[in-house]
C-alpha cells in the first residue's frame, strides 16, 4: 500500500536554517525559471497538449542549479515541473469531453512558486536516494546539499534536520520522493514522505456490515448503517470560513496591477484555505472509517461523481460541492483510508434518494426545506440522513432498521466534536413564509430520470 508520513522539520542551528531557507529559496527559482520557459511556448488552443513547451531548455537550467542544489534535486524540481504540466494537458482534455464531468472549471496552466520581488514560496523536493529518515528517541532527516551551499556556509556531509511527532508509518518497504517545504501559516518547516508499506498492514473487518454515504453541501457527509447506527458531519462552519477566504482573494485581486496575475498574500491565502479544507477533509474521513471500522462495516457505498454534479444545481451549492468539497479528493482519501482497515469503497448512482419519500416512495411531491426532507403522506425527517438511508436500502436489498438517534459532529477547527441531535425543523419564518409544504414539488435534485 502507499502511504504518506507528514511532520515538522526543525533546523539544529540558525546558520543551518538560513542554508535550508537558501536551498528552499534557490528551488522556487528552479521552479519558476522552468515554468516561464515553457509559458512562453504555450499556446491555449483547442484543448490538445502543445508540444512546444518540451522545448524549454531545461538541461542549461540544470546545470546552472545543480551546484547549489545538488544534480538530483534539480532534476527532481524540473520532473516535478514536468509533471504539473502533464497533469495540466490531462485535465484540459477532460474538460473539453463532454462526457466526462470531473473538471467543471477551465484548467490553467501551472503556476509560480512567488516571485522574487514579493517573494518566493520555500518549496523543494528530493529524490528518494538523496534524503535519510530516522526515527526514534531524536528522530533526524538528513538531505543532499549542494557544492556551493556547502561552501557558503563552511558545510560538510548532508544537512541534518530534527523531526517532530510521531510519523504514521515508521516502517515500510520504500521510500518516495521527498517534499520540503516552509509552511506561512504557522512558522514551520514541514516534508511529506510518501512510503510503500506491507499489505500485511492492512486490518481485517470484524464483520460484514455496510454503510451508504450522502455527500451533501451543508451536510458534508451522512452515513447510514446496516447496524442501525446514523452519522452526520456539519459543514456549515468550515464552509463560512472558505468562503470569506475567497471574498478576501477577490478583493486582493481586484486590487492589482494589470500587469500581476497573484501577490504572495494571495498566494498565502490560497494555501491557507485549501490546507484548511484538506484538514476538515482528512480528519473526518479518518473518523468516519474508525467508527465504520468498529462497526463492523466492510463496504461502503458513495454517490459517483455525476450524481453530486447533476444533483447541486444550485450555484451556492455548487461552489460548495466543487470548490470547497472536491469531491474527488474526498473519495481518493476515503478509498485510501478504508484500505488500511480492510474496507471496500464502491461508487454506485444514488439517483433520486434525495427526492423519493421513504414510507410511501413519493417522488414528485416531495419537499425539502433546509435540512428537512417532507412528503405529502405526512413524512417528516432529516434530508440527507434519509437519503443515505435509502441508498443503502437500494444496495443491499433489505430495509434498515435504526437502532437510535443519529450520532451528529460540528468542526471546531481541530477536529469533529459530537454535538446532540436536533431534528430537522423548518424555521418558524421558513414554515410560514413557504406556502409549498404540501402538494408541490420540491426542487431538491436534478430532473433526471430513475
Amino acid at each position: 500500500m502507499k502511504r504518506t508520513n507528514t511532520f515538522a522539520v526543525r533546523p539544529l542551528s540558525p546558520t543551518g536554517k538560513q542554508l535550508l531557507r537558501d536551498l528552499l529559496d534557490a528551488s522556487a527559482a528552479l521552479w519558476n525559471e522552468t515554468n516561464y520557459e515553457r509559458l512562453i511556448r504555450y499556446e491555449d488552443e483547442d484543448g490538445h497538449e502543445n508540444e512546444d513547451v518540451w522545448d524549454a531548455d531545461t538541461g542549461s537550467l540544470e546545470g546552472k542549479y545543480k551546484d547549489i542544489l545538488g544534480a538530483s534535486t534539480a532534476q527532481q524540481v524540473i520532473r516535478k515541473n514536468s509533471e504539473a504540466w502533464r497533469g495540466f494537458f490531462e485535465n484540459k482534455k477532460k474538460h473539453h469531453d463532454d462526457s466526462d464531468t470531473s473538471i467543471t472549471d477551465h484548467p490553467t496552466p501551472p503556476g509560480f512558486w512567488g516571485n522574487k520581488d514579493d517573494g518566493r514560496k520555500l518549496h523543494t523536493v528530493i529524490r528518494n536516494t538523496s534524503y535519510t529518515v530516522e526515527w526514534g528517541e531524536r528522530s533526524r532527516l538528513e538531505i543532499l546539499v549542494g557544492s556551493e551551499l556547502k561552501d557558503r556556509y563552511d558545510h560538510t556531509g548532508r544537512l541534518r534536520l530534527e523531526l517532530a511527532g510521531e510519523p504514521n508509518w515508521p516502517e515500510y518497504e520504500k521510500q518516495g520522493r521527498l517534499d520540503l517545504w516552509y509552511d506561512e501559516t504557522d512558522s514551520t518547516f514541514r516534508a511529506s514522505q510518501p512510503v510503500t508499506v506491507s499489505d500485511d498492514a492492512r486490518a481485517t473487518p470484524l464483520a460484514d456490515e455496510t454503510a451508504a454515504l450522502d455527500i451533501g453541501a451543508n451536510n458534508l457527509v451522512a452515513c447510514t448503517t446496516t447496524t442501525g447506527s446514523q452519522y452526520l458531519y456539519c459543514g456549515s462552519h468550515p464552509f463560512e470560513r472558505f468562503r470569506e477566504t475567497t471574498e478576501r482573494i477577490a478583493k486582493l485581486k481586484a486590487e492589482l496591477d494589470d500587469q500581476r496575475r497573484t501577490s504572495e498574500r494571495i498566494d498565502s491565502l490560497y494555501d491557507a484555505m485549501y490546507g484548511r479544507r484538506d484538514h476538515v477533509q482528512d480528519a473526518l474521513v479518518r473518523d468516519l472509517v474508525e467508527r465504520l471500522y468498529d462497526e463492523g462495516v466492510s463496504t461502503v457505498y458513495v454517490g459517483d461523481i455525476k450524481d453530486v454534479l447533476e444533483t447541486h444545481w444550485i450555484p451556492e451549492v455548487n461552489a460548495k460541492t466543487h470548490n470547497f468539497w472536491a469531491y474527488r479528493r474526498f473519495i481518493d482519501r476515503l478509498e485510501c483510508v478504508c484500505e488500511e482497515y480492510g474496507i471496500v469503497v464502491v461508487e454506485e448512482s444514488e439517483s433520486w434518494t434525495t427526492q423519493e419519500c421513504p414510507e410511501c416512495g413519493e417522488r414528485e411531491e416531495t419537499e425539502r426545506n433546509g435540512d428537512l426532507f417532507r412528503c405529502v403522506c405526512g413524512f417528516e425527517g432529516h434530508a440527507d440522513l434519509k437519503a443515505s438511508q435509502l441508498f443503502l436500502e437500494r444496495e443491499t436489498g433489505m430495509k434498515v432498521g435504526l437502532m437510535a438517534q443519529p450520532v451528529c459532529f460540528e468542526w471546531d477547527d481541530h477536529e469533529w466534536s459530537e454535538r446532540s441531535y436536533s431534528p430537522a425543523r423548518a424555521s418558524p419564518k421558513e414554515d410560514h413564509t413557504d406556502r409549498s409544504t404540501r402538494r408541490t414539488v420540491g426542487k431538491v435534485a436534478s430532473v433526471e430520470s430513475a
